[in-house]
Parts: structure tokens; sequence; C-alpha cells
């Protein structure tokens, strides 16, 4: 595709008109990439230069996962993690895949949220302790996990032995 003249032009209009279910307004904004631009590379009045185009691979490659696979992704411990189903059937979206980010910190727990985000989770299910920072970051819904019912649970077995 970049080997022949015009060839990215080409292959991007064909992505545009027949796989992406966005306005190029839409993408010029994922892409953070101006309309002018956009439109200069199209008509192939400009090339695009190799920024340019790692914006725009960036974009493709984010519009093709939001597509893809929908998933909700748990941030946690690996202990945590292990007993976790794989799938979730919703109403909405059907059956969504459920992705793990086993992390050890509060800040690879932040990093994973905002990694999740960019790989296109629907939302991300993580620790009280991390998710008003990761709420503030994300555009995607965080669900804090409080795990209640456990801490009862073990109260109940340490009140016994004391």
């Amino acid at each position: 595709m970049l080997r022949e003249e015009g060839g990215f032009q080409k292959a991007f209009k064909d992505i545009l008109d027949n796989e992406l279910k966005i306005s190029l307004n839409e993408f010029c904004h994922l892409a953070g990439v101006s309309q002018s631009t956009m439109y200069k590379i199209l008509e192939e009045r400009r090339e695009p230069n190799l920024r340019t185009v790692r914006h725009i691979i960036k974009a493709l490659n984010t519009v093709h996962n939001r597509n893809s696979d929908k998933y909700i992704a748990v941030i946690a411990s690996a202990t945590f993690i292990q007993g976790l189903p794989k799938t979730l059937e919703t109403e909405a979206n059907g059956n969504v895949i459920i992705r793990e980010y086993a992390v050890s910190t509060v800040e690879d727990a932040i990093i994973a949220a905002v990694r999740a985000e960019r790989d296109g989770a629907l939302g991300v299910i993580c620790a009280p302790i991390v998710a008003n920072t990761v709420e503030k970051i994300l555009s995607v819904p965080v669900y804090p996990v409080y795990p209640l019912d456990s801490v009862l649970k073990i109260l109940e077995q340490v009140k016994s032995k004391y």
C-alpha cells in the first residue's frame, strides 16, 4: 500500500468507506488529526508524514478493538482473578468477554485501567482504593469492588478463635 503512488490514500479510503462505522469527523477526533489535514491526504494533495500515519494507525486499532471483542476489564491481584468466569451474558451487548489485568500495586492498577480503556474495554472493575483516581482519568464506567461479604465471613471465623 505504501509502495505505489497514492497507495496509502486508496487503502485508507477503502477502510473508511467499507469497514469503519464512524464519521470522518469522529475518526479525526480519535486520531488527533485535523479534518483539513485528513481531507488533503484523502484528496492526494498531501502525503501523510510519519507522525500522522502513526496517529491514523493508532486510531484504526482503537476503532477495530472497540468494534470487535466487547469486554469488561477486571483489575485485581492474580489470586483474586483466579475464579472469574471468562464471559458474561448481558442484555444490551450480548456475550461480553471478561478480560483480566493482574496487578500487584496501586500504580500498576492505574496503568492497567488506562491500558484497558485504550484497548477498548466497555468498563473497568477495580478495587475502591484506585477507583476514585481511575474514574477521573477514564471515560468508560468504573465499578469499584466492595468485598463486604468476604470481610463479614472472615470476621465470623475470627470471632470463634478469640
